[in-house]
């Protein structure tokens, strides 16, 4: 069989994609007519009346929309996606805001122009008047339910969930924490975050009115979603719809969310106008009207012995959701489940409130929940052995689950609904690896010399486990033509993640054809029309094994077509750089070519004798026996994936951070990680999704945040304020990687897409913690943050 499988296999998507042949949405539709909106500028408010008087006889104006324009169907609020019986108070926009706005930036008026340019220029004409009310901005705010976001929702609180798992002698959280030797009770917080893709939303909609047929091109994450709400809004046959995701400029889940207003409101422009239509959203609307993450209020009860195990733990978890919440409860579900990361915990309990305010709505960023989690877990266990005057690595590992206790049951219910039982791991190793490759043991020397220079350097340490692969499905075709070429589709989509290279080792690994043969399609639901979505570094797992099992399907399919050609058993058959052969008889022989051919019967003599008919294969020159009956023709398969539950990657982080005496400037040394993702599809693409992910994770930790003030304006919704970190703030990136199989998958892969970001904000607080003797409670950090810090009084 070719081994392309685990091979550091250069991303075939590259050369298109760094020569500007790459097609995205804005791309597209040039001679389309254009939508542009009129947004909400306050945070909370009653719409009064829209005038439209002064910008109807603008030239090139096509049409304007309000909400009242809008048929029943269009108009109705958006789905909420993922329901849970905790979301009591679960809420959505409307397409184009109705009555009144929740959030600046919230719809209200859509225009379809000639070009952009006009279209924006009669925004800039129509008058809205508004009602203002008091927003509510902050977690606290919030909590206190003084005003509401919603009249019909009593204190903000849109869901509220506890989980608890007692002790092993069945005392609650609580009172494990009470009954032990040592106790701790301590605030964290992250402030608010987003995940900025250079490439925002965008869609571009055709209708064809003769076959009443709707084509759409959407910059998201989950064409098929799209596909089937579009149908569903405009009572469409589904295969009536197409949707497809060109090139996407980055998604880190913001694109996940479906349909956005401009999903619907688009496509039922196109086809009410009976032409194309097209609209890309500009940097500030991203700001103001896409989705954010990150924002928590922590408050932790913790109770250990005198080795830093931990005996109960109890944490509250205030989550700030936004103005909607179409995305329902994921992210402060998974924060608090994957809070535990990779230990052991006497006794847990964890209770969320999940609040509205009039900001815009939260749904998963990369990480999605997680980094508030680990934030949580590694600020307590670093908490515990500053209490404790015990090195930190020894509290971690005095808590780790042990490589022989998996698979091993958290007792908790995940995102999706299933037992949190991690499937594999081996922690105490990924620590030691960690140890060596930062340099842990040495670190105290390093210090010590660098203190008598007047430098300040910390160390700071950070681990986790990250459920990926969650279902519930996704599903993988391949066909071999006749040719010899291996054309493979999958129905979820690309932004970034080398889906063009790693399924295309997947599959010829699997069928053992050359890797310049295969050709992938993702995205595109002519292809493939179901699937559920990138997200939760689910599309190794999910469509990487079901395009395993597909080529498995062909492969047997193959040999045995071959099997009768060669007049061999199929067991003795071996494939390798796309030939069917008998292993050990080269000259016994048939191209994988000549085989697809045979698959398609396409003419047939009609035996007397025996009253069958016999097949001839167009082309190939040779008869064969008839296909089984009831077979399909063609040398192709399709196959789906469905888990029975998640599996779990998991990592550590470790950093060298140096302060500046005088400035209080941050600047890292060293970063180092170990990586557990299963086996490895392409280590290079591994690699590069773990750069990436730590780069995002130190402006999470150092520069980004979403700042608001008392009205609700975001004040720094322009790259000119909201920091990112450049490439001259991100170090070189250490790595090692420990691949435990996941039991759980044909392919034993776990996935790694948000792995890189997880710890980072735990791991650098951790390490400036550790230069400056200070207690860093709250994240992101800046310099003059910490300079305020240092001056603060000491607390007690």
């Amino acid at each position: 069989m070719t081994r392309l499988f685990g091979e550091p296999v250069p991303r075939r998507e590259d050369p298109r994609l760094l020569t500007g042949q790459g097609r995205y949405l804005d791309d597209l539709g040039q001679g389309a007519l254009a939508a542009a909106f009129v947004r909400s500028p306050h945070a909370h408010a009653g719409i009064v009346d829209i005038d439209l008087s002064a910008a109807i006889d603008v030239e090139g104006l096509v049409a304007v929309y309000t909400w009242e324009d809008l048929p029943e169907r269009v108009g109705a609020p958006l789905p909420l996606l993922i329901p849970h019986p905790a979301l009591t108070h679960g809420r959505t926009a409307y397409p184009l805001a109705r009555d009144v706005v929740r959030h600046v930036g919230e719809p209200v008026v859509m225009v379809v122009a000639r070009d952009r340019y006009v279209a924006e220029d009669v925004c800039s004409l129509i008058r809205v008047d508004y009602e203002v009310r008091k927003p509510v901005v902050g977690v606290p705010e919030a909590a206190a339910g003084a005003h509401l976001v919603h009249e019909d929702v009593p204190g903000n609180v849109g869901a509220h969930l506890v989980q608890e798992v007692p002790a092993a002698d069945g005392r609650s959280a609580a009172q494990a924490v009470e009954d032990a030797p040592h106790r701790l009770t301590f605030r964290l917080g992250i402030e608010r975050s987003a995940s900025m893709p250079l490439e925002g939303r965008g869609v571009y909609a055709r209708w064809d009115a003769d076959d009443r047929s709707l084509r759409v091109y959407s910059s998201t994450q989950t064409s098929t979603s799209v596909r089937m709400a579009l149908a569903a809004r405009f009572g469409l046959p589904l295969p009536s719809v197409e949707v497809i995701a060109p090139d996407v400029g980055g998604g880190f889940g913001v694109k996940i969310v479906h349909p956005w207003p401009e999903e619907v409101l688009v496509p039922w422009a196109a086809m009410l106008l009976g032409r194309e239509v097209k609209w890309a959203e500009d940097r500030r609307e991203h700001f103001v009207s896409s989705a954010h993450e990150r924002a928590q209020e922590q408050t932790v009860r913790v109770g250990f012995d005198d080795e830093g195990r931990v005996l109960g733990l109890d944490v509250t978890i205030l989550h700030d959701h936004g103005a909607y919440t179409p995305y329902g409860i994921i992210v402060p579900i998974i924060t608090s489940t994957q809070l535990l990361g990779p230990y052991r915990i006497g006794a847990y309990r964890v209770e969320f409130s999940s609040l509205y305010t009039n900001t815009v709505q939260v749904t998963p960023y990369r990480g999605a929940g997680r980094p508030q989690g680990v934030f949580c877990m590694e600020r307590t266990m670093d908490r515990i052995a500053a209490h404790l005057g015990l090195d930190r690595t020894t509290v971690r590992a005095a808590n780790f689950i042990q490589p022989g206790e998996f698979p091993y049951d958290q007792g908790l219910i995940f995102q999706d609904g299933r037992p949190l039982i991690y499937d594999s791991g081996n922690y105490p190793e990924s620590l030691r690896l960690l140890k060596e490759l930062i340099g842990w043991d040495d670190f105290p020397a390093r210090r010590a010399e660098a203190a008598r220079e007047g430098r300040r350097l910390g160390i700071g340490i950070g681990c986790y486990v990250e459920g990926t692969g969650v279902g519930p499905y996704e599903g993988g075709h391949v066909q071999v033509t006749s040719d010899g070429r291996v054309h493979v589709s999958t129905g979820l989509t690309s932004q970034g993640q080398g889906h063009e290279t790693v399924f295309a080792q997947i599959a010829a690994t699997e069928l053992g054809v050359p890797l310049e043969r295969v050709s992938v399609v993702t995205g595109d639901t002519r292809r493939f029309g179901y699937a559920v979505g990138t997200f939760a570094s689910r599309a190794a797992v999910m469509s990487g094994n079901a395009i395993a099992l597909a080529c498995r399907k062909v492969r047997e399919k193959a040999l045995r077509i071959a099997a009768d050609a060669l007049e061999a058993d199929p067991g003795d058959l071996e494939v390798a750089d796309g030939v069917v052969r008998v292993a050990g008889s080269p000259g016994a022989s048939i191209p994988l070519a000549t085989v697809a051919v045979l698959a398609n019967p396409l003419r047939y003599a009609f035996d007397e004798e025996t009253g069958r008919a016999t097949q001839f294969a167009a082309g190939a020159g040779m008869d064969r026996p008839p296909v089984d009956e009831g077979e399909e023709p063609g040398l192709e398969g399709r196959d789906y994936y469905s888990p029975i539950r998640s599996t779990y990657a998991s990592g550590m982080h470790a950093a060298i951070v140096e302060t500046d005496p005088d400035t209080a400037e941050i600047r890292i040394l060293r970063y180092a990680v170990v990586h557990d993702c299963g086996k490895l599809i392409n280590p290079m693409i591994v690699e590069g999704q773990i750069h990436g992910g730590v780069a995002q994770g130190v402006g999470g930790a150092l520069y980004e945040r979403m700042v608001y003030d008392g009205h609700g304006q975001l004040l720094n919704a322009s790259f000119m304020d909201f920091l990112m970190p450049y490439a001259t703030e991100i170090p070189l990136i250490e790595t090692a990687h420990l691949e435990t199989p996941s039991p759980l998958n044909p392919l034993g892969i776990k996935g790694a897409g948000e792995a890189g970001v997880i710890p980072v904000s735990a791991v650098i607080a951790s390490a400036i913690e550790d230069a400056e003797g200070i207690v860093i409670d709250r994240m992101p950090i800046s310099p003059s943050e910490l300079f305020d810090l240092r001056r603060a009084p000491a607390p007690g």
